[in-house]
């Protein structure tokens, strides 16, 4: 832990003690701000005071109501439970004890048009409430975490100063800022752990690829991804990469004892259906949804790893595919950002946010999961052109992708030839491609519509809505 900072007058409730709820509350104690601590099941306060009660000014409660009987108005009061019900549970028995003027936080993974269900009804009742992204783990959560509040000005007004003192920081500067109203903050976290889905798949695929056409052990894979992470690819991501493949466990790697089946909380598939919702292309983030779907059905799929055919394949992979990845992985990582960037910009045109793409970039810096050297990148493109319609289109990541383009292809075509699936890595190439057409074959789609459903169509060369009888006398007909 880090030595104490005096905060004086500063106190927050925190209720929920698992791993993420106990390590904010130890970092904001070292902070100096007066904690008191909640948990439903009485058991785990008492092994927390015993555990960790001589690290700062803590305040045990049996119940909410003595909770709020230990915090001096207004109070703030950050819930800290699993997404979904518990939390509408949590807000219930909360507003039973507190008073106008307090302020509930929801720290935890809520889906963001929750947040604005529960924001609208208690802040009828005149308390305050904001729902936070956390981002940064268990460790991020204890030495400072990347945090996303959202709600009314006011509210975040009342808590910013223990917000951004337990913040991670990077050049000085908070990983926290002000998001915007109601959903705002969990709607960036979900968009946030979007991108940390396609990033995590790229990795997984990078990893693959070179295993099953190089051969490589997972030692060598190992001190590949930590060569990477001393260039452009820096990331936390990549950093732990290499730990992984490194960790041995009764004299082999410990990767090859884990079963390849991923889990998934529903962040992601929440991402993927909102960007349906709003129209947004998220095609890598998507397929990272689709392909832990996958490696869920094993058993399906050992039984047709010996009925279905793959290709033939023959002679050696091609020299330089190491570096040829290592081309494709930050192509394809530059259109996972893209992609999330727009889908945040979408959403907050949506619903009034107004928000800071810059801001986000600057505050994933440092503390979250996706943090990752590029992101001064981000931030200066969006610092330059705060309308830019694509981060692809920014100078640095025009060139970027122009240069990446060759071992890009090459790397999907190997990925092809061999039957190794890539589908983040060839979805993102195929994204990169659509983009840059000035002219798709969306006319023929267009046109099969108005055959069978009379859906019209507009031309190239006139105004208006058009719809032909194709199958009638074939004559063509304006509609508007």
């Amino acid at each position: 832990m880090s030595k104490v900072f005096n905060m004086p007058g500063k106190e927050m409730g925190v209720v929920g003690l698992g791993t993420m709820g106990l390590n904010l509350a130890r970092n904001l104690a070292s902070h100096g701000v007066r904690v008191g601590v909640y948990n439903r099941t009485h058991r785990r306060t008492e092994e927390f005071m015993a555990n960790f009660g001589k690290e700062g000014d803590f305040a045990a409660a049996a119940t909410l109501d003595e909770l709020a009987s230990l915090l001096q108005p207004p109070r703030a009061v950050l819930v800290m439970v699993n997404a979904g019900p518990p939390v509408d549970e949590s807000i219930d028995a909360l507003i039973k004890v507190l008073e106008r003027g307090d302020t509930i936080i929801d720290g935890g993974n809520s889906f963001f048009q929750d947040t604005q269900r529960r924001a609208a009804a208690v802040e009828k009742l005149g308390l305050g409430y904001i729902g936070c992204g956390v981002s940064g783990g268990e460790e991020g959560a204890l030495h400072g975490p990347s945090l996303m509040p959202g709600g009314t000005r006011a509210s975040y007004a009342h808590v910013e100063e223990m917000l951004t003192a337990i913040a991670a920081k990077v050049d000085g500067v908070p990983c926290c800022t002000y998001i915007g109203p109601d959903g705002a903050g969990h709607f960036v976290k979900m968009v946030h752990n979007g991108i940390e889905y396609a990033d995590i798949q790229l990795i997984a695929e990078s990893y693959d690829l070179m295993r099953s056409a190089l051969g490589l052990s997972a030692e060598e894979l190992a001190s590949i991804f930590r060569d990477w992470n001393n260039g452009r690819l820096q990331s936390y991501l990549i950093e732990i990469t290499s730990h992984v493949l490194a960790k041995r466990d009764d004299g082999r790697p410990l990767v090859d004892a884990i079963e390849d089946e991923a889990e998934q909380k529903g962040t992601g598939r929440w991402t993927s259906q909102s960007a349906l919702e709003l129209g947004v292309p998220l095609t890598g983030i998507t397929e990272a949804v689709f392909a832990r779907m996958l490696s869920s059905q094993k058993a399906r799929r050992v039984n047709a790893s010996g009925v279905l055919a793959g290709p033939a394949v023959s002679g050696k992979a091609p020299s330089g595919l190491v570096d040829d990845v290592q081309e494709a992985l930050y192509a394809s990582k530059i259109v996972a950002y893209a992609q999330g960037f727009e889908h945040l910009a979408a959403g907050s045109k949506e619903h009034g946010w107004n928000l800071d793409l810059g801001a986000l970039a600057t505050i994933w810096r440092g503390g979250c999961i996706i943090r990752a050297k590029f992101l001064d990148r981000i931030k200066e493109a969006y610092e330059e052109s705060p309308d830019l319609p694509s981060l692809m289109l920014a100078t640095f990541f025009k060139d970027a992708l122009a240069d990446a383009q060759p071992a890009w292809r090459r790397v999907v075509k190997t990925a092809v030839d061999r039957g190794i699936p890539i589908p983040a890595f060839a979805s993102s190439l195929a994204y990169y491609d659509g983009y840059r057409r000035a002219r798709g074959p969306a006319n023929l789609i267009q046109g099969l519509r108005d055959y069978f459903g009379a859906h019209t169509y507009h031309r190239v060369d006139r105004d208006g809505a058009y719809h032909t009888r194709w199958a009638q006398d074939g004559n063509e007909v304006r509609t508007d």
